[in-house]
């Protein structure tokens, strides 16, 4: 059996990103063979990844990066507001989009299966993350755009909002003040045409059983003609508030359109993505002396 040393913990520390017991430990139970207390490191972080991949992870990063002809922007998430501040974690989101930019996957599983700077996959790493933090660490979803011709923005609000879109026209700073808009009014879609049949037909429902109301006083002759101007009036406001070329600019004072704004700069939005942080994942209510006990007991 090969004598541990502190070097050879050190050594197996800085492979691993392990806690110094921990390898002491490993190279103890596997005599001292560095190369396999890795690979039972290794396996022992795949356990501990597998057993907390159900708890729910709602916190993380938005992280975006661009290059000339494309720009993509992906959500990690994890547990807690606190592991977003970790480097491991950190450096770990910033490498997942660097390769979602260089690299054109087709769907998410095509990107958890690319391969990062070290020779190991997106899934691989993934999992020695969450064996070194001690958290529920997810890819959740990637955006990317790519063009040759095209004007590409992005904006990014704190980590948390992030926004891409591309422009047919324009410039970069009318794409990123598009993507600026973007994040902070939420549009559903680019025009009303966009907008499914059945979120239409369910608008018109509501406000014709409204606008029946407000007309319950008027002539029986002119009541169904109200109520079609009614719903008419509403639906013209509903598809200005939630399509991006009727909502009023955020950054003009005079209440200007975004359709007004891109035909000054003859400039048309051909797509955008736009990530909220955590946005439709189900949270858990908070027990945080549960959760201390959990990470006391290494679950």
């Amino acid at each position: 059996m090969a004598e541990i040393t502190a070097a050879l913990v050190k050594e197996l520390r800085e492979r691993t990103g392990a806690g110094m017991m921990e390898c002491k430990r490993a190279l103890q139970e596997i005599g001292g063979d560095i190369e396999a207390a890795v690979e039972l490191m290794r396996k022992a972080g795949q356990a501990k990844a597998d057993k907390k991949a159900s708890r729910i992870a709602a916190e993380g990063l938005i992280v975006l990066r661009q290059a000339a002809e494309a720009v993509a922007m992906v959500e990690i998430n994890c547990e807690t507001d606190f592991v977003t501040k970790n480097e491991d974690f950190r450096a770990f989101a910033a490498a997942v989009a660097e390769v979602a930019l260089c690299n054109a996957p087709a769907d998410l599983d095509a990107l958890l299966a690319l391969n990062m700077a070290n020779g190991h996959s997106i899934e691989q790493n993934r999992r020695e993350c969450i064996a070194k933090i001690g958290e529920n660490v997810n890819v959740r979803r990637f955006a990317r755009l790519a063009t040759p011709t095209g004007v590409l923005g992005s904006y990014l609000h704190g980590t948390r909002i992030g926004v891409l879109v591309e422009l047919d026209g324009g410039d970069a700073n009318l794409a990123k003040d598009i993507a600026m808009h973007i994040a902070a009014s939420r549009p559903l879609c680019i025009s009303s045409d966009q907008i499914s049949a059945d979120l239409i037909a369910k608008e018109k429902e509501i406000y014709a059983a409204q606008a029946a109301d407000e007309a319950k006083d008027k002539p029986a002759n002119v009541i169904e003609k109200i109520i079609d101007q009614i719903v008419e009036g509403k639906l013209r406001k509903y598809f200005e508030a939630v399509t991006l070329l009727g909502q009023p600019f955020i950054k003009a004072e005079d209440k200007q359109s975004v359709e007004k704004l891109l035909k000054a700069h003859q400039a048309k939005v051909i797509r955008f993505e736009r990530f909220e942080l955590g946005e439709g994942i189900e949270k858990k209510a908070d027990n945080f002396a549960a959760e201390v006990m959990a990470q006391v007991r290494g679950d």
